[in-house]
């Protein structure tokens, strides 16, 4: 196979726009019929505003609906759009001044209803960001309430920013405090009952306690009634899910995929990520995986992070197929160049590098064609390898190989037992070619492999 250098070829357009439309639903849901994703097929797409517009932003949003849907996604995460403290400011969206509004940079409760309106209609449900750890120095509870006994003081009687950090722009709460708890759980029902969102990415988990977390999951769930939500932790540790959680980060993951692309680190140490990760969390529930986010993203690019475009859409595969919870933060399917630094605008180029975004639509629609295979319920085989990541998945009646060379240079690999001399489906391009007992991978190049058991 020769190096995938673009994606414009007839036939990988074809495979694209084959698989896209077994993705789409035949006619577009309703806010009535829409019904959130199990969690083991939850493909996320994140959402930045101030990637979108300088202004007015969740209309921005809104009008490129169609095109996050053709991204292969079905939950849309919206970084925070409340108002932004002023009081030692520094324009940071996790800085929030009032828990019930939004502020007027990104648009109204309007705005935000009917974006949610527009994805339900085409199968994707809406979660907002929730940033309970600490807030403004003037947020209405402070300033307006004069809830200084909600937040953490020192021993002088002072209110403080969080302990360990530099987020000096924000002011620490006191979860000693009963009535703290409840306001803040109140807060998180208006936007499911008022507004309809459909759960929270909830912002340094791992700071708030488990058991704020497990009666804030149980009363939300209690106020949707019937419809379900989804609640991702920004966070790792296994009290995460018995609160309530469906997914935590794979921040363990990312690491060692670091390590492999830019250190030199075997490939197959991803397998014991893996595995490490998973045995952490009980059966049913997922990990995100992800080469960028918006904290990534503000250190640097996912093409600089991972060597070139070429590694950073290796390191993309790498990340997807080896155990479901897919992420793509909004600009990534550009190949925007330069960090993002969501305290201010960024004019990113939505018509930039149509031949990458392709190449997530194809990714993407592969996944979702054959969600079973690379979800969390199909198997994973380890097959080890220090320059190729070689996975096999599998479930009762296919089986896929994923061939990932981490490398700048060439390699060859022997092929499993079971894949030498078949002729499988190369999903990547449509082809179903003869393969012997060995595969030459280009620099960066993939390639995956689907036959019938």
């Amino acid at each position: 196979m020769k190096t995938r250098n673009l994606l414009s070829t007839l036939s990988v357009l074809a495979l694209t726009v084959l698989v896209l439309a077994g993705c789409k639903p035949n006619h577009k849901a309703t806010a009535v019929t829409y019904q959130l994703p199990e969690t083991a097929d939850v493909v996320l797409y994140q959402v930045n505003p101030r990637v979108f517009a300088s202004s007015n932003s969740l209309r921005a949003v809104t009008e490129r609906l169609d095109s996050i849907q053709e991204m292969g996604a079905n939950m849309i995460w919206i970084m925070p759009i409340y108002p932004i403290g002023e009081e030692k400011s520094k324009n940071s969206p996790y800085s929030i001044r009032d828990y019930k509004a939004i502020a007027p940079e990104f648009g109204t409760i309007d705005d935000l209803k009917e974006l949610i309106e527009g994805a339900h209609e085409r199968g994707m449900g809406v979660i907002l960001d929730w940033v309970a750890n600490h807030t403004a120095w003037d947020n209405v509870w402070l300033k307006e309430q004069g809830h200084t006994d909600w937040y953490t003081h020192d021993s002088l009687g002072n209110i403080v920013y969080p302990p360990q950090t530099d987020w000096t722009d924000v002011a620490d709460l006191n979860y000693d405090n009963k009535d703290m708890r409840a306001a803040m759980i109140d807060a998180m029902k208006y936007w499911v009952k008022e507004v309809g969102v459909d759960g929270f990415r909830c912002d340094v988990a791992d700071a708030v306690p488990a058991d704020f977390w497990k009666d804030a999951i149980s009363q939300l769930r209690k106020a949707a009634g019937s419809r379900k939500l989804l609640m991702l932790a920004e966070g790792k540790n296994p009290d995460n899910f018995t609160a309530g959680f469906n997914m935590n980060y794979a921040w363990d993951y990312l690491h060692e995929l670091e390590e492999v692309f830019n250190h030199g680190a075997r490939a197959d140490v991803l397998f014991a990520a893996d595995s490490a990760e998973y045995a952490s969390i009980p059966r049913g529930k997922m990990k995100m995986r992800f080469t960028t986010n918006h904290d990534e993203s503000a250190k640097n690019s996912p093409i600089t992070n991972f060597g070139n475009e070429r590694g950073s859409m290796a390191a993309f595969v790498a990340a997807i197929m080896m155990h479901g919870g897919p992420l793509i933060y909004g600009s990534q399917e550009v190949g925007y160049p330069r960090p993002i630094n969501f305290f201010n605008y960024v004019n990113v180029d939505w018509s930039a590098k149509p031949e990458l975004r392709d190449e997530y639509r194809m990714l993407m629609g592969i996944y979702n064609h054959y969600v079973d295979l690379f979800n969390i319920n199909a198997e994973v085989i380890a097959h080890p390898d220090k320059d190729i990541l070689m996975i096999e998945r599998r479930n009762r009646t296919s089986e896929a190989l994923v061939l990932v060379n981490v490398r700048k240079e060439h390699h060859e690999i022997e092929l499993p037992t079971n894949w030498r001399n078949s002729t499988p489906t190369d999903v990547c391009t449509g082809n179903v070619d003869a393969i012997a007992t060995q595969l030459n991978l280009q620099p960066y190049q993939y390639r995956i492999l689907v036959k019938s058991r």
